[in-house]
């Protein structure tokens, strides 16, 4: 199939692309929304092409392509903890991004990922880090900790050693006034509970 061809031949470098992406390299050939649907969806039919969510899709089978379905995003919590090495456990890849999307539990590739929501304020704090293979944006180790405190999660005190061991005391003091007082107060007494402050 000449379309099927030129999509894997335009599309197989990125790690995930959209129904939009593919219209409008196809915009010139006049092909109907009908005929776009049924070239995706043969192709996910026969296994080369996996549907990271509605609308997005890789030729990639890597769970770490996930979070680019949901641009801007960057990789946290947990997650961010085994990417630094701040904790041996594996976990599942933890989304999160300032769009309005359903947040829950995801699955793609047969693996599960989790997507959260933040606010465009609390955006901040992440970088790019080479992981499998691959730059992802990650937060960084002291945007990792004011996210635990944020969602309210659980930080175990192994990583919360390992993320004092490493973190940027300036930088975490500019990232804290960024955010609520409330969350300046629980941060800064967990550090000083633990015995250093920022």
């Amino acid at each position: 199939m000449k379309y099927a061809r030129e999509l894997r031949e335009h599309f197989r470098g990125r790690l995930v692309f959209t129904s939009r992406d593919v219209a409008l390299h196809f915009s010139r050939k006049k092909l109907s929304r009908g005929y776009r649907r049924l070239l995706l969806h043969n192709l996910v039919k026969n296994g080369e092409l996996l549907q990271v969510k509605r609308g997005a899709y890789t030729f990639g089978s890597d769970i770490s392509c996930a979070g680019f379905a949901y641009p801007p995003f960057y990789y946290g919590l947990q997650d961010a903890l085994s990417i630094h090495g701040l904790w041996e456990q594996e976990t599942n890849p933890i989304v999160i991004t300032p769009r309005r999307v359903r947040q829950g539990m995801r699955s793609f590739g047969g693996r599960n990922y989790l997507v959260r929501r933040i606010s465009r304020k609390m955006f901040f704090g992440f970088e790019q880090v080479k992981h499998s293979g691959v730059y992802l944006p990650v937060s960084d180790v002291e945007k990792t900790l004011i996210d635990f405190f944020h969602f309210r999660e659980r930080l175990p005190q192994d990583a919360l050693v390992e993320i004092k061991m490493r973190m940027d005391g300036k930088k975490l003091g500019e990232y804290l006034k960024r955010c609520p007082k409330r969350m300046r107060v629980k941060v800064r007494n967990a550090l000083a509970a633990s015995g250093k402050g920022e």
